[in-house]
């Protein structure tokens, strides 16, 4: 996409966006009137936000004969397993390993199970509000059966019908019997909205309590340091390497299906079909590309023939995970092959090590870090110095002298930092006068 394309879409977008903040502030001043159904609500909300406008990007719906639509339509599509998204096989996400699913989603019940029985879970909504004035409304679910990867999306064509779409949905899952869930976001967004809808219809939701895989906070982990950004769509494209295109701004969803309820032009949804189908694909591509850097590094080997951003990625993932002593070996390891590490990445990977070594009194190892450190002018690396000199090695003519280099670092940008430094000086100066310690060694 050159400079033209991303310009034109960054307009869209905007305009997207700037409609979308118009019908939500509509929206909540409408939805305070308990006395109107979801219908009447529906129907005031067009008539104040619509005025005949047409979608971003100029789209004005064709014009279609009223007919009545079925209440909640269902979409299917399926995928062999010899096909493949991007570079990702289908068949790959058969192939992770149960303990690798319990790393990634840091819920041990994973362990026993696989992404045969998984779900997942991916909503477009009507991005109202929040809480119970956001709807639902389509629902699209990715799961392997009988040889195939398949998408099943369950479409609410009339907003007054969310009941029949919580029935069926119910009878849905409960019919597969799905053993966990996989989501992108899905533990702040997707579930709690599910949970709610199905609350408000008196339904007990048949996925609450299952295992739940939430792909973001690892995908953070991994790549968050190496893209520009971690959203599904750039990954897919990045990591996966799928053929997809913008097909259509987020904002602009919620839109298309106030037009297409009030003008039933199904070619309003199409595109959000699409878009559904295509993120949950893209959920797959990316679980299935995180589980691979997962098992390929998860042993500390000799040789830097990885790829360092990558392994610094796996070692954030061990951090968060508790596993202090692999994420220490791989931010090693990342560094040893440090041509691919960015000046930032480097940087945090050394804090991250010298702050590992401390902790385990590998003295030897922290002071090294802290001494490349210093040659940035690090603040906190003097402090450090300064602190083990004093109170390990016990030379306090060095303490002194790391002290005072760092008091006139942080001169002026740190107030709690000039304290901290002028405080550790006059302690030891006050330790030398009372002969506690040689002035330096």
């Amino acid at each position: 996409m050159d400079l033209e394309d991303k310009l034109k879409q960054l307009r869209r977008e905007r305009e997207a966006r700037n409609r979308a903040q118009k019908i939500q502030t509509t929206w909540e001043t409408i939805d305070e009137d308990a006395g109107l159904t979801v219908k009447q609500k529906l129907e005031r909300l067009i008539t104040l936000t619509d005025k005949g406008q047409g979608l971003a990007g100029g789209h004005e719906p064709r014009p279609v004969e009223k007919k009545r639509r079925e209440p909640v339509q269902i979409f299917e599509n399926s995928y062999m397993l010899g096909a493949c998204y991007g570079q990702i096989p289908i068949s790959m996400g058969l192939q992770i390993p149960g303990n690798i699913l319990g790393f990634l989603s840091r819920d041990r019940e994973f362990e026993a199970l696989d992404l045969s029985s998984a779900v997942f879970l991916d909503l477009e909504t009507t991005g109202l509000a929040g809480g119970t004035g956001t709807v639902p409304f389509l629902v699209g679910l990715g799961y392997y059966r009988d040889e195939r990867f398949k998408v099943t999306q369950f479409f609410l064509s009339e907003m007054a019908e969310e009941d029949r779409l919580v029935r069926e949905l119910t009878q849905f899952i409960r019919d597969m019997d799905f053993k966990s869930i996989v989501t992108y976001n899905g533990k702040a967004f997707d579930m709690p909205l599910v949970e709610t809808r199905f609350a408000m219809h008196r339904t007990p939701c048949p996925l609450r309590g299952l295992p739940h895989l939430d792909f973001l906070f690892s995908a953070r982990s991994l790549w968050k340091h190496k893209y520009d950004s971690c959203r599904l769509f750039n990954l897919a494209q990045q990591i996966v390497q799928a053929e997809r295109s913008e097909d259509i701004p987020g904002a602009e969803i919620p839109l298309r299906y106030f037009q297409y309820i009030r003008n039933g032009d199904f070619s309003l949804i199409d595109p959000i079909l699409y878009h559904n189908q295509e993120d949950l694909l893209s959920l797959l591509g990316v679980v299935v590309a995180g589980a691979v850097l997962v098992e390929k590094n998860r042993e500390a080997a000799e040789g830097g023939e990885a790829d360092a951003m990558d392994l610094y990625g796996v070692a954030r993932l061990f951090e968060r995970a508790g596993d202090t002593t692999t994420s220490a070996a791989l931010f090693e390891k990342a560094l040893a092959g440090g041509r691919g590490l960015t000046a930032e990445v480097t940087h945090h990977a050394r804090k991250k090590l010298s702050h590992h070594f401390k902790k385990n009194k590998d003295w030897e190892k922290a002071l090294a870090f802290w001494q490349q450190m210093t040659a940035g002018d690090e603040v906190d690396c003097f402090r450090e110095l300064s602190m083990y000199f004093e109170h390990t090695a016990k030379d306090y003519g060095e303490a002194i002298r790391l002290a005072t280099e760092g008091l006139a670092l942080s001169k002026s940008k740190s107030l709690a930092a000039d304290k901290d430094f002028e405080k550790r000086i006059a302690r030891i100066k006050g330790k030398m006068a009372k002969g506690k310690g040689a002035p330096g060694r």
